[in-house]
């Protein structure tokens, strides 16, 4: 369904015009050159020498003496190039920056590598990111492989307390901790498999997670508490329990929500049938991370999200792209009136200007621009297609048109 254009804002209107030209031959291809001089970056940053490396020098490498970002330090991916870490990395060319990186636990042990702010801990290939227009945190992250699935698991049972300062939001909980889970990938497509089942597929059942060897974490008992289809959002809603079978404490199990999109196929995008559908899952995973009807008074009211695909990159970052614009523009909730547009949103985090330095003029009015090369600052090719960046242009134009005729 098309927005109206009474209720559109100009600068959407104006890159949907003329066949959509302005995203295919402006928007793609400026944020392409971007992303590709990061990579450049990135490469040089496994090139240095230990004595100049980010994993020597620590977190003062990211300013010169000059007071300027230093790009390659700005850009290294150092950490996850470790020989320790290289395994757990589902890809060999997708790992996360050293400066954003989530790092979880600093358990007796195990490897503990030096992480944003000198932070140590167990090694997880995932990021933390913030929406520039929407202002929420999430954690972006690859699918679970066998080996990684314990340090998923404990990244949602341990509260949350590594967020970088650059990214941190003055509304987050001094004690939060991830209870909703957004999968974008089914564990296996097209024969290939995906992403590891980390909990069991019945209600009722358990199911034993092991530590990698380098750590001396307890093992975790998972359970399916439940499971539930639901057809307009095309998805599986499943409730699940985490505990450490050490554990003899009930009150120790953590739950979490765990929310399978079906309806989006690996290296494409949703057919225009499920474009729906897919409106309708952001909007059920916002609702469902905000419901505290079960949670005492003192929980997070809306804390940071866990969103994967299988790489963690391009539906992931897709699927914050256009959650951080349905938020800014209040199509995520009811506090506007039906047929009444949203005043122009601003960003809600002062991020620094990037080594690459603002976006080019042509870019700089278009909001959808300037959250994807936002989210390629925190973790390296997020929304990695471009229909992945049509989409984006696709769904925010669906809801406002949802919202224009409701």
């Amino acid at each position: 369904m098309a927005a109206t254009s009474t209720s559109i804002p100009s600068w959407l209107s104006r890159a949907l015009s003329n066949d959509s030209q302005f995203i295919s031959e402006t928007v793609c291809p400026a944020l392409s050159k971007r992303e590709y001089a990061r990579d450049h970056m990135r490469t040089r940053s496994l090139t240095e020498s230990p004595s100049t490396s980010l994993l020597a020098r620590g977190q003062q490498a990211l300013t010169s003496a000059l007071g300027k970002i230093d790009p390659v330090a700005h850009y290294s991916i150092t950490i996850a190039h470790h020989p320790d870490n290289i395994v757990a990395n589902r890809y060999s060319n997708i790992q996360p920056y050293d400066r954003t990186r989530v790092v979880v636990g600093d358990l007796k042990g195990s490897h503990c590598s030096i992480g944003a702010e000198g932070s140590k801990g167990r090694y997880f290939n995932a990021s933390w990111v913030r929406e520039l227009y929407g202002g929420k945190s999430w954690i972006a992250t690859q699918a679970p492989l066998p080996r990684t699935a314990h340090v998923f698991l404990s990244a949602i049972v341990q509260p949350i307390s590594t967020l970088p300062a650059s990214l941190k939001s003055s509304h987050m909980h001094s004690f939060s901790r991830v209870r909703t889970i957004v999968q974008l990938t089914q564990n296996v497509e097209r024969g290939r498999q995906k992403a590891h089942a980390y909990f069991p597929a019945t209600p009722g059942q358990s199911m034993l997670s092991n530590p990698d060897e380098t750590s001396d974490a307890p093992v975790l008992k998972v359970t399916l508490l439940e499971s539930k289809r639901i057809n307009e959002a095309c998805c599986v809603q499943s409730k699940v329990s985490v505990v450490p079978v050490t554990s003899t404490n009930p009150q120790d199990a953590v739950v979490f929500t765990h929310l399978l999109y079906a309806a989006w196929p690996d290296h494409g995008v949703p057919e225009d049938e499920d474009r729906a559908s897919l409106l309708a899952f952001v909007h059920l995973v916002d609702r469902v991370n905000k419901d505290t009807s079960s949670l005492p008074s003192s929980a997070d009211p809306d804390p940071p999200i866990m969103v994967n695909c299988s790489a963690g990159i391009g539906r992931t970052g897709s699927f914050i792209a256009m959650s951080s614009l349905l938020r800014a523009y209040h199509l995520l909730s009811d506090s506007l009136p039906l047929n009444t547009l949203a005043p122009p949103p601003q960003p809600l985090y002062s991020s620094p200007v990037p080594p690459l330095g603002p976006l080019p003029k042509e870019l700089q009015e278009d909001l959808i621009a300037q959250e994807i090369d936002n989210l390629r600052e925190q973790r390296p090719g997020m929304v990695q297609r471009d229909e992945q960046i049509h989409l984006i242009y696709d769904i925010l134009n669906q809801a406002f048109g949802v919202r224009g005729t409701a």
